[in-house]
């Protein structure tokens, strides 16, 4: 799954009236935005997030395809996971091996959408921390109110006992 995100202007003109058009560049494997207007175009780059999406019989694992979350990623990133809340098997893990690093903002984000999973009775584990990740998680300290396990089966375990949890509290 891509999704796109808008990132930087390479060169700003005053628009009057425009006609845009998505392109693809393969040159470079990367999408723009390019705006048609009457003194020229110009191009606006798009930054793609690519994510894997395995769907399991009692979760789903969205891993990341980046070395580093930006902070231009995160309204994706949010839409993305809080879209899971609305499905028939709302858990799901975010697997993070694949990201070394993150900024400041996609930290913060990713507690606030696990809290949101919390609030609907819904599980969000967090495995494969980067060292880099984990330690900017640590020092904003967000690490201490997030479920961050070390491996996928670990996470699979939480959302077991998760499970468990519910039911029981829901025969009460």
């Amino acid at each position: 799954m891509k999704v796109a995100i808008y990132t930087t202007w390479t060169r700003p003109v005053n628009i009057v009236i425009t006609i845009n058009y998505f392109c693809y560049d393969l040159a470079f494997r990367q999408q723009n935005l390019l705006y048609f207007t009457k003194n020229g175009f110009y191009k606006h780059e798009l930054s793609i997030m690519n994510v894997k999406i395995d769907t399991k019989e009692k979760f789903t694992v969205i891993t990341p395809d980046e070395g580093h979350l930006s902070v231009n990623m995160t309204v994706e990133l949010n839409q993305l996971l809080l879209s899971y809340l609305q499905k028939d098997i709302p858990h799901v893990v975010l697997k993070m091996d694949m990201v070394q690093t993150v900024d400041d903002l996609v930290g913060e984000t990713i507690a606030g959408i696990q809290q949101q999973f919390y609030e609907k009775n819904c599980s969000f584990v967090i495995c494969s921390l980067q060292k880099d990740v984990e330690a900017l998680l640590d020092r904003k300290e967000l690490l201490e109110f997030m479920n961050v396990t070390p491996s996928e089966s670990e996470a699979w375990d939480i959302l077991q006992m998760e499970e468990i949890e519910r039911e029981l509290l829901g025969d009460e």
